[in-house]
């Protein structure tokens, strides 16, 4: 028995089509009768995951990096960032002019204002079209959440991004996801730390981990995985720590890496 690890955007998830290929459909009904196990490991919290994938014959999601792990629909470990520190760093993106969002279990927070970031602004807008992020803004704090998302701007003079990281570095994990986008992570946790928590709790050698990913966010779980396959478009931070790459999530890459490993 092997278990098999995906990101979802732009892995099982094409941002062209905003399908699941039916390629990665019959692979997962496949592995799974050959007696593997699924799970889907995101960056996104578990109020995010869009329903075409939380309506996907699985048998866990690995959310927020890390921090909310469910396992047939029982959550084996959650952690959140407390009130007082969550309510910190929203002072501090005021502080240093930092655009973005909260992203917790049961919401997305963004600000009352309109954010001069149009990532943000779109975010936003897709998040709305879930039913997220529209009840609370950043600004009422004293709620729980889990990570941050935020957009810099590094022409503009009173975004002082430098400092803003060096006031959180001692609680939060930074990853770069390129062109100002950057994801704030709880010290410690991981979509590396995800597996191995998932590995332990299977009984699973680190042989028998397969992980899929295309982005940044996923270079913990390829730099821990010995079975680390990139999908044709991906992130060349990637590259070091790939032992695989597959074809694009449109042209079925997800189905071809798993004819190669022998897993269907």
């Amino acid at each position: 028995m092997g278990a098999l690890f995906f990101d979802i955007d732009d892995t099982l998830l094409s941002g062209v089509t905003k399908k699941v290929p039916e390629s990665a459909l019959e692979g997962i009904r496949k592995v799974k009768e050959n007696g593997h196990k699924v799970l889907i490991n995101t960056g996104r919290t578990i109020c995010s995951v869009p329903p075409i994938i939380k309506k996907l014959d699985v048998d866990g999601f690995l959310c927020g990096c890390g921090t909310y792990l469910i396992y047939r629909n029982e959550v084996l470990f959650e952690s959140h960032i407390s009130i007082e520190e969550g309510n910190r760093y929203i002072d501090l993106m005021k502080k240093y002019h930092i655009e973005g969002f909260l992203e917790g279990t049961d919401d997305m927070y963004f600000s009352e204002r309109v954010s001069q970031c149009e990532p943000v602004e779109s975010t936003r807008r897709y998040m709305a079209s879930m039913g997220l992020g529209r009840e609370t803004s950043m600004e009422k704090k004293n709620f729980e959440y889990d990570k941050l998302l935020i957009h810099i701007n590094k022409k503009d003079p009173n975004c002082r991004y430098q400092e803003f990281f060096a006031s959180i570095e001692d609680g939060i994990d930074i990853i770069d996801r390129l062109n100002g986008m950057y994801e704030l992570v709880q010290k410690g946790y991981s979509k590396a730390t995800a597996i191995e928590f998932m590995r332990q709790h299977l009984g699973l050698t680190k042989d028998e981990v397969y992980v899929f990913g295309d982005s940044s966010n996923d270079q913990s779980m390829f730099e821990y995985a010995k079975h680390s396959i990139a999908m044709k478009k991906h992130d060349p931070v990637l590259d070091p720590y790939t032992e695989y790459v597959t074809d694009t999530v449109e042209n079925d890459g997800v189905y071809k890496a798993m004819q190669h490993y022998g897993l269907i």
